[in-house]
């Protein structure tokens, strides 16, 4: 065995679906369906029916679900739309792309998941829109945001690039709110072969605006009642998509059992503060990440030893300089900030042995007597 292991290994996968992938390909290079081929809708009907949803559209990329989910829902310029500070940028990029403000919300200290009693202290009269995000793997309170959302008239969005095949109470992504963006960036539990992403909703007439606003406003050709933009899932990655989702569920059962795996490795190492599932959450493990002091340390001494591992996320997204104008300042968000000097995701995919994850964690383990050790002056 090589003594590095990656964050993830996307060839280990890719192995798995490499037959029905180039059957697929010279499939859709003989008949030329490159733009919505059969396979779009194909794929679209196969995620809704894993999903329980009535609806899935496919977009070019996780950003423009975000984004389109909220225009079709009717959420634009100077409309407030909550979200936790401690997620990818992406998500508050795509309120504000449509002119929307992002109104930024802490996390709880235990799943790092958006704080709905905090979510509550946020909302002004200008607030129409709350886009919790399913972290790590797992799905946020959902039944909670629901019941804020109908206390205070707002719209329920749901970002689950992170939780393909994730279910809180038996349900899974898409049916908690209006609709949920999701992302098939090729490290996701369900990933594509470059970028792609999907909507998935209930209703008919969100979906309908969806498929329009997707392909340039239009649902007719060459009749266009509105601004659109040129944002289809390609019918290649469909492809993929189609061939990988005959794993996900398995692939998925892999993940968990190997975050049991660490979770059993590290019962011993008390400077090691191991990630919980939420009461009625199954969780995929999209990431599996701990908490640690000398965290940055720790990571360095990991990388010295070929393992792959990472930080989701170093900077929260209020302290980024895309978002100076909003005015805020270090200390405003304090669990996301304490979050992001501390957390540290460990190398996790299906495919990962046990063998590796030992290795890992003793590497983890030695890098961690480094850090406690203290420096000697020569």
């Amino acid at each position: 065995m090589s003594s590095g292991v990656p964050l993830i290994d996307l060839q280990a996968q890719h192995r798995q679906v490499a037959e029905q992938v180039a059957a697929g390909f010279a499939r859709v290079l003989e008949t030329c369906s490159f733009i919505l081929g059969p396979e779009v809708p194909a794929f679209e009907q196969a995620f809704a029916a894993h999903a329980g949803v009535r609806h899935c559209i496919g977009v070019a990329n996780g950003t423009d679900a975000l984004e389109l989910s909220l225009r079709a829902a009717g959420i634009g310029p100077g409309d407030e739309v909550l979200l936790p500070v401690n997620t990818f940028i992406a998500t508050a990029l795509a309120v504000a792309r449509i002119g929307a403000v992002p109104a930024f919300v802490d996390c709880e200290p235990v799943h790092f998941l958006m704080d709905a009693v905090k979510a509550q202290t946020r909302i002004t009269k200008r607030t129409r829109g709350l886009l919790p995000v399913h972290l790590f793997g797992q799905i946020a309170e959902m039944e909670r945001f629901e019941a804020i959302a109908r206390r205070h008239n707002l719209r329920l969005f749901e970002d689950a690039a992170q939780a393909h095949g994730a279910l809180r109470h038996g349900f899974g992504i898409g049916h908690w709110g209006i609709a949920a963006g999701t992302s098939f960036y090729p490290g996701k539990n369900l990933g594509a072969y470059g970028d792609a992403g999907a909507v998935l909703t209930n209703s008919d007439d969100v979906a309908d605006r969806l498929r329009a606003l997707r392909n340039y406003g239009s649902a007719i050709k060459y009749h266009h009642p509105e601004t659109g933009f040129n944002s289809r899932l390609d019918t290649l990655q469909a492809v993929v998509l189609l061939a990988k989702l005959t794993h996900l569920e398995q692939w998925n059962e892999a993940r968990r059992q190997a975050a049991a795996r660490y979770d059993m490795l590290l019962a011993d190492v008390p400077e090691v503060i191991r990630p919980t599932v939420a009461a009625g959450n199954l969780h995929v493990y999209h990431l599996y990440v701990i908490r640690t002091p000398h965290r940055d340390r720790i990571l360095a001494e990991l990388h010295n030893a070929g393992i792959g591992a990472a930080i989701h996320y170093p900077l929260p997204i209020h302290l980024q300089g895309a978002f100076k104008y909003l005015g805020h300042r270090e200390g405003d968000y304090p669990v996301a900030e304490r979050a992001a000097k501390e957390v540290l995701s460990l190398p996790m995919f299906p495919h990962i042995s046990p063998e590796q994850q030992q290795h890992i964690v003793s590497a983890l383990k030695a890098a961690l007597r480094a850090a406690a050790s203290p420096c000697i002056a020569v």
